[in-house]
């Protein structure tokens, strides 16, 4: 699995730009990623050191779709925590 396939997208929301003043990072990820193959592509793709992965999976919430029910797809979503100092310069200025 290369690097570019296991980090989907970053999550922008209020509560991660909350953590990032922790020095915690989220992204959603490839369901089937580890948090070793998570921890060595963040390193590799923003060439920072990675303390910590903390993931979840996140089932889906349940929507009507003319009167019938359905459900949205769930994903992997992980926090990443870098080491002090260390910065990713993608989210810098949003």
């Amino acid at each position: 699995m290369n690097y570019e396939d296991i980090l989907i997208k970053p999550v922008l929301s209020e509560e991660a730009t909350a953590l990032r003043e922790q020095n915690k990072y989220t992204f959603i990820v490839a369901t089937d990623a580890s948090k070793i193959q998570i921890k060595e592509a963040v390193r590799r793709l923003f060439n920072v050191k990675v303390l910590d992965c903390t993931t979840s999976n996140v089932q889906g919430k349940i929507k009507r779709l003319r009167g019938r029910p359905g459900r949205e797809a769930g994903y992997k979503k992980a926090i990443v925590k870098l080491a002090p100092g260390e910065k990713i310069k993608v989210f810098e200025g949003i």
